[in-house]
């Protein structure tokens, strides 16, 4: 039982984590260097 409470816990995590990358980078976010790609001269 313990354990399917920390994995239930874990995945919660992960899920947060990815959705939190996808808002980010949505935004216009790098998932690289965390700055904002649209300001940036090294990408274009």
């Amino acid at each position: 039982m313990g354990t399917a409470i920390v994995l239930v816990i874990v995945a919660a995590a992960v899920a947060l984590a990815v959705r939190s990358m996808i808002k980010d980078k949505k935004a216009g976010k790098s998932l690289q260097c965390g700055g904002d790609c649209s300001r940036c001269g090294g990408c274009h």
